[in-house]
């Protein structure tokens, strides 16, 4: 038998044989206190409460304009949130979407883009309003819609199975 093996009592059974190692092992670890404890990591600052009344709807933070963020920065951050929407159906229309138009956009047109993928609090509202299944609401029937409306035709019948690279 190992020194390991002597040391925890183990044994393996070998085509009937008695040898070092088991399957019987059972070891009592206990944890510390503190590391049974969960802690929230956080930025610092304190978290702002929802605001009360309508406990049905999940309370969705305010959504606040970037206005001196530089277009690189916008670029990067918006082509991210275009990938990872929380649904699939929107991370490949909008990611391959930003993918198509992002790099030839100008600061209107991008600031555009941001209010409508952050402003609604519902991703099927924007997968609606893109496949043209529910009208656009005024506040975002634009430019940027109509390039979103066009490119979810998929006339020239484009693979969009998979994220588009990063």
């Amino acid at each position: 038998m190992s020194r390991v093996g002597r040391l925890f009592g183990l044994t393996r059974r070998v085509m009937g044989h008695t040898n070092t190692w088991s399957t019987n092992l059972r070891l009592s670890v206990q944890v510390p206190a503190w590391a049974r404890v969960s802690v929230r990591q956080c930025s610092g600052k304190p978290p702002v409460d929802p605001p009360e009344g309508d406990a049905q709807e999940p309370w969705i933070p305010e959504y606040i304009e970037k206005f001196e963020e530089p277009l690189a920065d916008k670029r990067a951050r918006l082509v991210y949130q275009s990938r990872k929407r929380g649904m699939l159906e929107n991370g490949l229309l909008l990611g391959s979407f930003a993918k198509q138009y992002l790099a030839t956009m100008d600061a209107e047109k991008l600031a555009l883009y941001d209010r409508l993928i952050n402003l609604p609090s519902n991703d099927w509202e924007i997968y609606y309003w893109a496949t043209e299944t529910k009208p656009t609401p005024e506040e975002f029937d634009n430019v940027i819609m109509d390039m979103l409306k066009q490119h979810a035709k998929n006339e020239n019948r484009e693979s969009r199975i998979t994220l588009p690279d990063l």
